[in-house]
């Protein structure tokens, strides 16, 4: 018998291109369906169709055969049935091994239902499910062989962010840079199973987009003309991780450096009351004097050397901080010769400093040989003063100088510019050493505040002569009292009170200020706030008087140099006042109120009163068994130390205060990280 093998799109047509090369009809032959055609997923992996064509014999023309036409619509009634892809015929896996199964291959979705079971699937990042074209909602898909399904896999992409910027003084240019990527995902191969959950593997590869004209476009509208560092440049455009980079510098300005005082002899006092090898203090020792002679040179007085311009990115010239040469001002016994600072007498030579300004002079010595009393009367001097005996009650003492007294203080005041020194018991009296910086200080400090104040009521006073709504004719016929009466009541109540508290300092130590700023800047104060005055007050009034203020307290934050100091043998219920550094060597301290502006040693005892350091306290015994109170206080940055605290003694580190409780030995009280008082 005659056969042959046809293939085709389907069976219909394979069978009809069978028939058409044998030459006969399809009653006269038998047909035998090898392979079903598949269509695939979207035409990939498409089969076609294979029959086997066998020409019957004549005498078997009675004999039942199969009529093509029968099978081509059988088959067609199961492809209805059946659109879900076959597998491959050669696969080895068995159909009863797929049944309620869903499994993937190269990149394909299968699945197998079964009477008991249907496969499900879930959706993992970045994987979308098609079924039968239309995208499937929900992370779990329960799947049907009798549905066409498609994975369709999402690919991320991040563009390159870049951004330039320049500093605000247009000597440093920086470019920033974040690549972009493409994200692209592909679907694993997974084994047949009930459950399966669909991961993509994400391969992410970094694009950097950004380009070498982009920068110098961007450059160019910052007008960026020189500086420029190539190398950065190409480093950013080839960047495959966030970096910055600086891609144009300019030329910084060099500083130079302000005048200068170069002194050419010593002028500090050695601070007396030493203790010797064996602890005695010999008080023939008390201190060691610098002297010059008549025609020496005391300093040498340098000019400012001038810095050097830089260059900003944008070529536009930096220029140096500015210079500033030595304010000289000159005293008693000395003049300036060229650039030198010469001593037209002997004697000590005193100087003070305060940034760039600095004061010059040659004190004399008076020597007073007896007790200060009603017999002598006050003693008052431009240079230093020794005293041989005592400073009887209700004296006064006050020296541009030294202060030196070889015997008591009782129920007296003592008033220094430099030092105080007095060899026995300080009793129910005031001393101030440098009361002038303690001055200068307290009063900054206030003008400071006074200075912010009047910086807010400046600003909304402007805004409102700015406002349409505001009647310009009430401000020249009346000036701004109206309008700061109201301001004063209503938003800057403390500018009264702190006004009045300056102005009271200021008059009480009228003697003690050198300059004629604070006593004017007082007369304003009380013109503008504290009086009924007639005289029209400006805008530009009070910023003139704002930025007095302000460089008041810049210029009383300068530490002066040498500091003034206190050092005594015993003091009771009394009053210390130091710009620098209170030593007392000997007994101790009773019921008295210490203020050091720098460093307070006391080597005996402290009981009752309040002592502060601004630079740290070392005591070797503070309070008594009796409970006395005492009050041992510094600054927040500073530390306590002492040997023998007993109870009821109270430290103060900044704000915070703790009590002792019990005798403790060896203390070191100090401010921790979380803002409380420990110890070492």
């Amino acid at each position: 018998m005659q056969s042959i093998i046809s293939k085709g799109k389907n069976v219909k047509e394979a069978i009809t291109l069978g028939l058409e090369l044998l030459n006969v009809g399809s009653k006269d032959v038998n047909v035998e369906i090898i392979q079903q055609e598949s269509k695939g997923m979207f035409g990939i992996g498409a089969r076609k169709a294979i029959v086997k064509l066998t020409v019957l014999a004549q005498q078997n023309d009675s004999v039942s055969v199969v009529n093509a036409v029968d099978v081509l619509e059988e088959t067609l009634t199961r492809e209805e049935k059946h659109q879900q892809p076959q597998m491959d015929p050669g696969t080895t896996l068995t159909q009863e091994k797929h049944e309620g199964k869903v499994w993937v291959k190269a990149g394909r979705l299968y699945c197998k239902s079964s009477p008991t079971q249907f496969p499900t699937v879930t959706l993992g990042k970045g994987v979308t499910l098609l079924k039968n074209g239309e995208p499937v909602a929900g992370p779990t898909v329960v799947l049907s062989e009798h549905d066409l399904y498609k994975i369709v896999l999402k690919e991320d992409k991040q563009e390159t962010k870049w951004h330039v910027k320049m500093d605000q003084l247009k000597l440093k240019v920086i470019l920033q840079v974040e690549p972009g990527y493409q994200m692209t995902r592909q679907i694993p191969d997974y084994a047949p199973d009930e459950h399966i959950t669909l991961e993509a593997e994400e391969v992410k590869q970094v694009v950097n987009t950004l380009s070498y004209g982009d920068v110098m476009v961007q450059l160019e509208n910052l007008r960026v003309k020189q500086g420029f560092i190539q190398d950065n440049i190409l480093k950013a455009i080839a960047a495959t991780v966030p970096s910055e980079f600086e891609i144009a510098v300019g030329t910084r300005a060099k500083d130079g450096k302000d005048g200068w005082f170069e002194l050419k002899v010593d002028v500090d006092t050695k601070k007396g009351l030493q203790e010797d090898d064996d602890g005695k203090v010999d008080f023939r020792e008390v201190q060691t004097i610098p002297t010059v002679q008549k025609g020496q040179v005391i300093a040498v007085i340098h000019p400012p050397i001038p810095g050097e311009p830089g260059v900003t990115v944008t070529n536009e010239p930096l220029p140096p901080k500015q210079t500033y040469p030595v304010e000289l001002k000159l005293g008693r016994g000395v003049m300036v010769v060229d650039d030198k600072v010469v001593a037209l007498e002997s004697g000590r030579p005193k100087v003070e400093q305060r940034g760039q300004l600095v004061r010059i002079s040659i004190l004399e010595k008076l020597f007073h040989p007896k007790d200060v009393d009603l017999e002598s009367g006050n003693l008052r001097f431009m240079g230093d003063i020794e005293i041989f005996g005592n400073v009887k009650e209700h004296m006064r003492v006050e020296a541009d100088g030294d202060v030196l007294v070889h015997a008591a203080v009782n129920f007296a005041t003592i008033t220094s510019k430099s030092a105080i020194i007095v060899k026995k018991t300080v009793n129910s009296s005031e001393l101030s050493a440098g009361k002038h910086n303690i001055l200068v200080a307290e009063c900054g400090h206030m003008l400071g505040i006074l200075h912010e104040q009047l910086q807010q009521m400046n600003a909304i006073i402007n805004d409102l002569l700015k406002s349409a709504a505001f009647k310009h004719t009430d401000i020249s016929q009346r000036g701004l009292q109206p309008l700061i009466k109201l301001l004063l009541e209503k938003r800057f109540k403390s500018i009264i009170p702190l006004s009045k508290q300056y102005v009271d300092v200021v008059l009480k130590g009228k003697d003690y200020f050198e300059s004629d700023d604070w006593r004017e800047i007082a007369v304003t104060l009380k013109q503008i706030f504290l009086s009924l005055s007639q005289q029209m007050i400006t805008l530009e009034r009070l910023k003139e008087l704002s930025e007095r203020s302000k460089r008041l307290h810049e210029w009383s934050k300068i530490p002066v140099e040498p500091e003034a100091y206190i050092t005594l043998h015993s003091v009771q219920n009394s009053h210390l006042y130091s710009s620098g550094d209170i030593t007392i060597i000997g007994q101790g301290c009773v019921n008295t109120k210490v203020h050091a502006g720098g460093r307070l040693n006391i080597e005996g005892i402290v009981r009752g009163g309040e002592i502060y350091g601004k630079l740290g306290v070392a005591i070797n015994e503070v309070g008594s068994e009796m409970g006395t109170r005492t009050i041992v206080s510094v600054p927040q940055d500073q530390t306590i130390r002492i040997k023998k605290v007993m109870e009821g003694t109270i430290l103060k580190i900044g704000t915070m205060k703790y009590t002792i409780n019990e005798t403790c030995y060896h203390i070191s009280a100090y401010l921790n990280r979380d803002g409380e008082i420990a110890f070492n």
